[in-house]
């Protein structure tokens, strides 16, 4: 089994959100499936935790990932193998999974200050920016690199 100390469940996780804004820092949130990570993802994570002080990442579960409908074969990496690579990167600061459609659960449950999603999202279709905004945070949809996806790495691979 892969583990790695910033890997949290909900309730670690929320603790750990109270505590860093207790202390005063400002929680960044984002979520994603992030399978085949890629310089899109890492550009959009660290950009992310620019925003604040410390970066929680809701990770789509694999069967969340499913339900989305992106292909059969997906998600390419099961849920701890991305957990496990997403918590060493430096701009991550914990993940937590959530087994839900959509994080709306997982962002009430952790309260963060900021609510950050990749610009193919508009701000006004951003699951949990009015949860966030209630409490006086603000959500960002940040522009994403050109030509990175996991859906086009997949059908390169496809094709091969």
């Amino acid at each position: 089994m892969l583990r790695h100390p910033k890997i949290k469940n909900w309730q670690e996780a929320a603790e750990l959100v109270k505590g860093w804004q207790e202390a005063g820092l400002k929680v960044v949130f984002t979520n994603g499936c992030f399978d085949i990570l890629h310089a899109g993802h890492v550009d959009l994570l660290a950009r992310a935790r620019a925003e604040g002080d410390r970066l929680l990442l809701g990770l789509n579960s694999d069967a969340s990932v499913r339900r989305l409908g992106k292909s059969p074969e997906r998600p390419v990496n099961p849920q701890e193998q991305r957990a496990y690579v997403l918590a060493h990167l430096e701009s991550v600061d914990a993940v937590t999974v959530f087994e839900q459609d959509t994080p709306l659960e997982l962002i009430e449950a952790v309260q963060p200050d900021v609510l950050v999603k990749g610009g193919d999202w508009p701000v006004d279709k951003i699951v949990g920016a009015e949860t966030v905004k209630k409490r006086g945070g603000i959500a960002l949809s940040l522009p994403l690199l050109e030509n990175y996806s996991t859906t086009a790495i997949v059908e390169k691979l496809s094709r091969k």
